[in-house]
């Protein structure tokens, strides 16, 4: 299985440039890193995520949902992308995200979202793929959302979120 989407973060369009100020490349990337390691202050967020650095650009997470514990790596490739790979837990298929800021040409910048199962789905999972597609699209743009929110209100900086 397979997912892959693309939200639009800048536009050299003036008329979307008159609604929504422009991200830098710094700015998206700290909100980003903000998701990966604050995820508890997003719309839909964890009740709270624990994060142990392993190497530079790596951390493990250990992300909370009530009573539900999930726990992935996130990879971090500066200013390009960040990799979240989970770790299988019970008879699911462990689902890999990737998000990448793309620049396909000046003043116009995108997030590419991929979700790509790791192990081949049971048909059971696979009759859910539908509903998970339209949840994970709806994360996402809520997530631009308040990385939206967080610039015009100012907290988000290139130099991080302010709490």
């Amino acid at each position: 299985m397979r997912f892959e989407h693309l939200i639009e973060i800048n536009s050299p369009s003036i008329t979307l440039q008159t609604v929504v100020p422009a991200f830098t490349l710094q700015q998206l990337w700290q909100g980003l890193m903000a998701r990966a390691q604050t995820p508890q202050r997003f719309p839909n967020g964890p009740d709270r995520c624990d994060c142990v650095d392993i190497e530079p650009g790596r951390f493990a997470r250990t992300v909370y949902f009530g009573q539900h514990v999930l726990q992935d790596e996130v990879t971090a490739t500066p200013l390009t992308q960040l990799q979240f790979t989970p770790q299988a837990h019970g008879e699911t298929a462990p689902i890999e995200l990737r998000i990448s800021i793309e620049e396909p040409q000046p003043g116009r910048m995108v997030l590419r979202f991929v979700y790509l199962a790791l192990l081949e789905q049971t048909p059971e999972e696979a009759k859910y793929n539908d509903y998970r597609h339209s949840a994970w699209l709806h994360n996402d743009r809520d997530m631009v959302s308040t990385l939206r929110q967080w610039l015009a209100d100012g907290s988000l900086t290139a130099q991080g979120v302010a709490v």
